[in-house]
């Protein structure tokens, strides 16, 4: 959900994941013939504009077996533009997907050979995600909603409506638009549209586009509403397409148009105060200042009273993939009837909470839609398939697990009793033992509903682990999910991954509370997991060593964020296995001059990831005096709570 990632500390590139094996007993939640739309930006220079854009739309039919055609009957379109010329024509393809019991899954991509798009299959059975660890150095969003049945018509669409629209079909990010409007159709073909607001380019500033007279028809199911040709935001011919109960729409321009390169998203309100609840999955697009990215990924909304706290991760390819990382983060949500803005967007919830879209606010321009998950079930020894997490942040399943991470998982009849392992941990725990990846985990606890396990040092990394229990001789579901070199969270002292951090001074051990906050010049001890692979190494589910330490080999960076200006870079002077514990790494980090006093957001980077969820309480009245290197690593006191949760240039392909 959070739009606007404007301090973001510089990762390396990432390798590209592939998708290989992968739990495919969700195939059928991709049946029949289904509306899409992808829109791929290419990025042409550092000032990110575009060498080449392409659109493709129109119907699809899912087998439900994992296999997939766009034929000529379809209407299925592509046009794409680049330096050359702009060509365009029948999409004719044929391609596969594999979708996991969750919904998280693939697509080969139905325009650019040998890609897929990531995503995730929402509750309503919506694809909704991008292609992110592309191979071609692009951005892009897909959506795919089933065609209703009977097919919607003129007289269906009524109702008050708010919609969305991101448009790069300039080439430019100075003439980036993002702008948002309401209309309330009457089923007659007047389309009633309010100002059309939004932002252009770099510019703060609002504008505003005057709509009326506008009417809409129908076709195949589809409505054709004409705006005017010279409107400033938004121009020429939109295709809307509906999810079958008619509360979501999407589309954008035709090929007709002139400006096909954009993409709308919209939702039916409601008087009622929708509420948003649960898992949600996601996927997007964000502009800012020549910074081009796309994502998909899911967040939690966290239950409670408003403002409401969302915990999310994100998928992030930056910039036509030159960084591609996990992304984790925390935002608020406090709604005013079904619409809530802050300094970077306009979130806006549809009718009963089902579907959430969000429209960046400039300079923070962008598009995302979310969309409720599922709800798994299952029988026997079962192991929820959303239910694999980060025992210290809880970030969603979407994430990638990391070597030596511990993790979570939640599900039923998982073990005949509560059992809780000493140290080192081992390979198996009253009965129940857990391969990740094939390779046996160290269990730290097991109950019935839940087990926190270790990923093994073994499993490799850009590959996909299967998950699976067994209790008893019975076997689980499998679980599939990536694996990446590092996955960092951080334990907080409320334990659902929200709010301060389980933090204490390095040299007394004192815990670092709102009581009692960090100072300028402190050191101060983090407790997390995550950073992956250690050296020396050490076995699965044994105690980081003393007095030699185990330090992480992939490099963890460490800022704090204020939220409103630049991260402050913190110097870490330990970033290894907490010594004595088992699944437990440690970050000494001391505390940077140049904070304001208050709860800051503490910001860790690894390869591949970047978490940006957690608060510590700085105050800067004083100066402590800094430990040296050598005493601060050295002095390890690991206080923490039993971690466990209780409760980018486009190939043409198929043409």
């Amino acid at each position: 959900m959070k739009i606007a990632r404007l301090w973001l500390l510089v990762v390396a590139a990432a390798g590209v994941m592939q998708a290989q094996s992968w739990d495919t007993s969700g195939n059928g939640m991709l049946t029949g013939k289904y509306y899409f739309r992808q829109v791929y930006y290419v990025i042409g220079d550092e000032y990110g504009d575009l060498s080449e854009a392409a659109t493709v739309y129109g119907n699809i039919v899912f087998d439900g077996n994992g296999n997939y055609s766009i034929i000529a009957a379809d209407n299925a379109v592509y046009i794409d533009a680049s330096s050359s010329g702009t060509s365009a024509g029948a999409l004719v393809t044929t391609g596969t997907y594999s979708i996991s019991a969750s919904g998280y899954g693939f697509i080969s991509s139905p325009y650019v050979t040998g890609d897929v798009v990531y995503g995730l299959v929402s509750a309503q059975n919506i694809f909704v995600g991008s292609s992110t660890d592309n191979a071609n150095g692009y951005n892009d969003m897909m959506v795919a909603a089933p065609l209703a049945s009977p097919l919607p018509t003129a007289s269906s669409f009524t109702g008050s409506w708010v919609a969305a629209d991101f448009d790069l079909s300039s080439g430019q990010p100075q003439y980036a638009l993002s702008s948002a409007f309401n209309m309330s159709p009457d089923g007659n073909g007047n389309l009633n549209v309010g100002a059309i607001t939004g932002y252009y380019g770099t510019s703060a500033s609002l504008y505003s586009q005057t709509a009326s007279g506008l009417k809409y028809i129908f076709s195949n199911g589809a409505a054709v509403a004409t705006f005017p040709s010279t409107g400033t935001l938004i121009a020429g011919q939109k295709y809307f397409y509906f999810s079958p109960d008619g509360k979501f729409m999407f589309g954008g321009s035709p090929y007709t148009s002139g400006t096909p390169f954009d993409f709308i998203v919209g939702v039916k309100t409601s008087t009622t105060a929708p509420a948003l609840s649960g898992l949600y999955y996601q996927a997007g697009l964000d502009e800012v200042e020549g910074d081009l990215d796309s994502y998909y990924g899911s967040f939690n909304v966290i239950a409670g009273t408003a403002p409401q706290t969302f915990l999310g991760h994100e998928r992030l390819n930056d910039f036509g993939g030159s960084t591609v990382e996990d992304y984790t983060y925390e935002d608020t949500i406090s709604l005013a009837g079904s619409v809530f803005s802050n300094a970077y967007a306009k979130y806006i919830v549809g009718d009963g909470g089902a579907v959430e879209i969000t429209s960046g606010i400039g300079p923070y321009l962008g598009l995302s839609v979310a969309l409720q998950a599922p709800t798994p079930t299952g029988t026997g020894v079962y192991l929820n398939p959303t239910g694999v997490v980060n025992s210290a942040s809880d970030a969603p399943f979407t994430a990638s697990i990391a070597p030596g991470e511990l993790l979570t998982m939640y599900g039923s009849n998982l073990a005949s009793a509560t059992q809780v392992a000493g140290i080192p941990f081992p390979t198996s725990l009253g009965g129940v033992q857990v391969t990740i990846g094939g390779y046996p985990a160290a269990i730290y606890y097991v109950s019935a509903s839940q087990i926190s396990a270790i990923v093994p040092y073994e499993v490799t990394v850009g590959s996909v682990a299967d998950i699976q229990v067994t209790n008893n001789g019975a076997l689980s579901n499998v679980v599939s999910n990536y694996v990446g070199a590092t996955a960092p969270g951080v334990f907080t002292q409320n334990q659902n991954g929200t709010g301060y951090g389980e933090i204490e001074d390095a040299i007394t051990g004192v815990p670092i509370t709102a009581a009692n906050p960090a100072i300028i010049g402190e050191t101060l001890a983090i407790y997390l997991t995550g950073l992956g692979a250690v050296s020396p190494s050490i076995a699965d589910g044994a105690p980081g060593p003393s007095p030699t330490l185990s330090y992480a080999t992939n490099t963890i960076t460490v800022a704090f964020d204020n939220g409103t200006n630049a991260p402050i870079t913190a110097t870490s002077t330990f970033a290894g296995l907490a010594p004595g514990f088992s699944g437990l790494y440690q970050l000494n980090v001391t505390v940077p001059t140049g904070l304001t006093a208050g709860a800051n957001y503490l910001d860790i980077g690894g390869p591949d990831s970047y978490m940006s969820y957690l608060l510590v309480p700085i105050s800067t009245a004083a100066t402590a005096s800094t430990a040296t290197a050598d005493t601060a690593a050295a002095v390890v006191r690991p206080k923490i709570r039993k971690p466990v949760k209780g409760s980018k240039s486009l190939r043409r392909g198929g043409q």
